[in-house]
């Protein structure tokens, strides 16, 4: 019998975070070797499996990194920015083992500090766990190439109501993505918002809109307009557990059957294609 792959979480208590772990703890391919919380946390000392409403595991949440990986895998990060970049920072110059990273929201300097760190470690780099996700952010590469590489592009999302960022991190995924593949920056071409009297629509640019409210837990639109038609690439998220599930794959495509994948940045774009 194989054995399970163990998997340490950074951040189990957020709403990823506890999803990921009761997904690890029900499925027997996986085994919850450790989890970091904050030294504030209200978690930190318990029982993973029983702060989760369940039974005991024997994996209390730990306040150091090293405590929690010694005996992991891999791990998951579903934490904030500064939190992921220290982690990242900590593991390249342990060794290991590989993060993957379904945080978003980095500043320039973390991003580039997260870099770094691929040099000495194997970094998957997710906007969305999603599987389908991914599936449309390639299918969103293809379109802006062609055969819609002149149309106007807009992006919409709608989130619930609690979410605190705006444009959402996968809604930037999918905007750079598709600048990318006309060959631009998204910095360079993005319009953020519209109000008042703004003109005319300037070519080449990808503009944004954002709806927040109840208890939507996501959806994303990539629309290329022509004259007289028009493309829409779009994926709707019915359950939370679609990332949870996404992120075990990125998890067993990381580990790839126990050799390690080498130092590097990898994306969900690698999971799905095999």
């Amino acid at each position: 019998m194989t054995s399970p792959i163990r998997v340490a979480v950074l951040g189990p208590t957020g709403r990823l975070g506890s999803a990921i772990c009761r997904a690890l703890l029900d499925n027997p391919d996986f085994a919850l070797a450790g989890a970091v919380v904050r030294a504030e946390s209200s978690a930190a000392g318990e029982d993973i499996g029983a702060w989760l409403g369940g039974e005991a595991v024997g994996c209390r949440a730990e306040t150091a990194l090293e405590h929690a990986v010694h005996d992991a895998d891999i791990v998951i990060d579903a934490s904030l920015p500064g939190m992921t970049v220290a982690a990242a920072e900590r593991l390249a110059g342990l060794g290991g083992p590989a993060l993957i990273t379904g945080v978003t929201g980095f500043n320039a300097g973390q991003m580039k500090r997260l870099e770094t760190c691929t040099d000495r470690l194997a970094i998957l780099m997710a906007g969305n766990f999603s599987l389908g996700v991914a599936v449309t952010e390639a299918l969103v590469r293809e379109a802006a190439r062609l055969p819609a590489e002149t149309w106007d592009i807009e992006v919409h999302e709608t989130h619930h109501k609690r979410k605190a960022d705006a444009p959402s991190g996968t809604a930037l995924m999918l905007a750079r993505t598709a600048a990318e593949a006309r060959g631009e920056t998204l910095e360079d071409i993005a319009t953020w918002s519209r109000e008042g009297t703004t003109g005319p629509r300037r070519p080449g640019t990808i503009g944004f809109a954002v709806s927040r409210g109840g208890s939507v837990v996501g959806e994303h639109s990539v629309r290329f307009l022509a004259d007289l038609e028009e493309i829409t690439i779009s994926h709707r998220a019915l359950d939370r557990s679609i990332f949870a599930r996404g992120a075990l794959e990125a998890v067993r495509w990381m580990t790839n059957g126990g050799k390690d994948r080498p130092a590097g940045r990898y994306t969900m774009q690698d999971v799905i294609a095999g």
